[in-house]
């Protein structure tokens, strides 16, 4: 399918070079989580605002920050538009089910994470073809899992 793949580069090339939702959130209120791949050097930030407590919490807004591979920078950017507006319960559902695409076998999936809609997280399933770089792509869904819990559990 060299169409279909040559349109997921252009997906990821676009995200790469016109990032969305990249900046910064005052925090406090926001949680920032910083995450780093010590292999590769890739880095992300995480800015999240919660609205809202437990599961019913939802993202107010969400931005990144960081460098690194285009696989890094543009799977965090489709992941803040995937996220936006969207319950605790079900960011966490996209998150297993986007690990579970990139092949990580450790990820305990739920009933109905299969029918999860990734949008443009799809352009990255070839990435599975280069293991050394799942890492780079999930770099910034382990970022947000770690914002997520200091959002609802900070710490004292």
């Amino acid at each position: 399918m060299p169409g279909l793949e040559e349109l997921y580069r252009e997906i990821i090339l676009d995200h790469y070079r016109s990032p969305r939702n990249r900046g910064e959130l005052d925090s406090p209120p926001a949680t920032k989580v910083d995450g780093q791949n010590p292999l590769c050097g890739d880095e992300i930030t995480v800015y999240l605002q919660l609205e809202g407590s437990g599961d019913n919490a939802f993202v107010a807004d969400v931005k990144i920050a960081g460098q690194g591979c285009s696989i890094s920078q543009s799977s965090a950017s489709m992941m803040t538009g995937v996220i936006m507006g969207k319950k605790v319960g079900e960011i966490r559902a996209v998150s297993r089910r986007f690990k579970s695409m990139m092949g990580l076998e450790d990820i305990e999936t739920e009933a109905g994470d299969g029918e999860v809609d990734l949008g443009d997280l799809e352009a990255l399933q070839g990435v599975m073809k280069f293991p050394v770089r799942i890492k780079c792509a999930v770099l910034g869904w382990n970022t947000l899992t770690s914002a997520l819990d200091e959002a609802l559990n900070p710490p004292e």
